[in-house]
């Protein structure tokens, strides 16, 4: 049966790229990743065997920590993996401790499997320093193998459980979204730890909490043997394989629940009064801003679009920390380049509506009405990223001195951003995912016309914004001078709704003289 499971394994995995060859693609890209990070690590953990035992269990105990937590946390974000479910055998009579068996079992199969396989025989060779600290290291790999697999499965399981209905993969998703947004200030501040000095005495204080907890007790085992703690070693071992009893044991409970236990559907809601209709002003900017709010709420499309809103400067944060720029420049970052592509990611907001902005032209709404009733979730998002963000990364850059700028380049970003939007948006329409289809979905789109409009109006939105940014730099260069921050601050809010208000009335006239045509388009695309 274990080869009948394992060999069931490998075709589901061989089916993978037998889908489109964009997926394909992707799955490539993700591949080429995870061997780039195993390597990494690898070659780390390896390359600790010249590091005194003290320090190189530090490293050891926090990197593997954060692998094993990775284990058990990302099957919950990213929601089940139906391969192998033990409901799709339920027909078959198999009893559950052996189904339970078999199904852990072909978790050896697939790259996560050879990854941590990888990782855990890399730690052996950290600690070949003594026979006693190999025998440790040799059971802490298979504790650690069998920890990540285990957890991983137990994971995903309640996850097939719990994120069956659509509030509760909303909860996920709003989770991921804020934990991407404080992704970014923690690398900076991070980056902005003094190594040399503090930085060691904390890396051994989550080192020696770590190690007595069932995610790091394995990892932590072989450093107590090299250093001569044997008792120690022997203590968190039996840790790790209480850790992995524990496991099996709600594998083999979930399982047995699995196997009679019926699906779990979602309830059909029964929705009473308007909603967002119901809780705007009556007038057309209202009943707009409620179609917009409610199409933010529930349409997968912009679900993607905030998603990429903390992770754009996350990629920034990372690869200018990297660089060597300090923490204290870096964490000044994330708020101001969230809320340029939250302006931009409205550009192209009409094609969106595809067929549904012949409402509007039937109703004859005036353009300005439209332009400004479109903006409002996206100019409530970004006034409330810019009121708690900026202080925070204030804050975190050590400076206070800094907020007036961080507030005023990050407005004239947002309102400079969206005034040029209700422009393109009405006046450079291009195909858009239609409502419905996948978020990942790629419009035929005609040459490089889409292309062009979004590179224009990203950087076109920069540009509008230079002012702001100038008064900002000028405070960063001279850290004594109090009025460059209010300079930038009074310029950046003061043309952001200049050119807000510009925007809104330009773009409301492109929108009324080109309806025609606008609603062309729409059933087109």
């Amino acid at each position: 049966m274990v080869a009948q499971f394992l060999g069931l394994k490998l075709r589901l995995l061989a089916n993978t790229l037998r889908r489109s060859p964009l997926q394909v693609l992707g799955i490539f890209v993700g591949l080429l990743y995870a061997i780039g990070a195993t390597g990494i690590t690898v070659a780390g953990l390896a390359s600790l065997r010249r590091v005194e035992p003290v320090l190189a269990g530090d490293i050891t105990v926090a990197v593997g920590s954060a692998i094993v937590l990775g284990f058990l946390l990302v099957p919950l974000a990213l929601g089940a993996d139906n391969s192998l479910d033990p409901r799709a055998f339920s027909l078959f009579g198999i009893p559950a401790n052996r189904l339970a068996a078999v199904i852990a079992l072909t978790g050896l199969v697939g790259l996560p499997s050879v990854a941590i396989a990888s990782v855990a025989i890399a730690q052996v060779v950290t600690w070949a320093r003594n026979p006693l600290s190999v025998i440790i290291a040799l059971f802490s790999a298979l504790l650690i193998l069998a920890t990540c697999l285990l957890g991983a499965r137990v994971s995903s399981s309640v996850a097939s459980i719990l994120l069956t209905t659509r509030r509760a993969r909303e909860l996920t998703t709003l989770v991921m979204l804020v934990a991407l947004v404080l992704l970014a200030p923690a690398i900076a501040l991070l980056a902005s730890v003094d190594w040399d000095r503090g930085g060691l005495s904390a890396l051994e204080s989550v080192a020696d909490v770590a190690g007595w907890t069932p995610i790091g007790a394995a990892w932590s085992a072989p450093a107590e043997a090299a250093s001569g703690n044997a008792g120690a070693a022997v203590l968190k071992l039996l840790i790790a394989a209480a850790t992995v009893g524990l496991l099996w044991m709600a594998w083999r409970a979930l399982v047995g629940w699995l196997l009679v236990a019926p699906q779990r559907r979602e309830r059909a809601s029964n929705y009473v009064g308007l909603g967002w209709f119901g809780r705007v002003p009556d007038s057309p900017v209202g009943a707009i801003a409620a179609r917009s709010i409610t199409y933010w709420i529930r349409d997968a499309r912009y679900h993607t679009t905030l998603l990429a809103v903390p992770v754009a400067p996350l990629l920034f944060v990372v690869v200018l920390a990297v660089a060597g720029v300090p923490g204290s420049v870096l964490a000044l970052i994330p708020v101001p380049v969230m809320c340029l592509f939250l302006a931009w990611s409205m550009h192209n907001d009409v094609a969106s509506d595809s067929s549904a902005v012949w409402l509007h032209l039937a109703s004859n709404t005036s353009g300005w009405a439209d332009r400004l009733g479109r903006m409002v979730p996206a100019l409530v998002i970004g006034i409330l990223l810019i009121a708690i963000g900026s202080p925070i990364a204030a804050a975190i850059s050590g400076d206070d001195g800094v907020l007036p700028s961080l507030i005023g380049v990050s407005s004239s970003l947002l309102l400079a951003g969206l005034g040029l939007s209700s422009v393109v948006s009405a006046r450079f329409p291009y195909p858009s995912v239609r409502p419905g289809d996948s978020p990942y979905a790629q419009p035929q789109a005609s040459g490089t016309g889409a292309g062009l409009i979004q590179s224009l109006s990203f950087f076109a939105a920069i540009a509008l914004s230079a002012p702001a940014l100038w008064f900002a730099l000028q405070g960063l260069w001279h850290p004594g001078a109090t009025s460059w921050p209010m300079f930038s601050l009074l310029v950046g809010l003061g043309m952001g709704l200049v050119l807000l208000a510009l925007g809104v009335l330009w773009g409301g006239k492109i929108f009324s003289r080109r309806s025609p045509e606008l609603l062309a388009f729409s059933l087109r695309h």
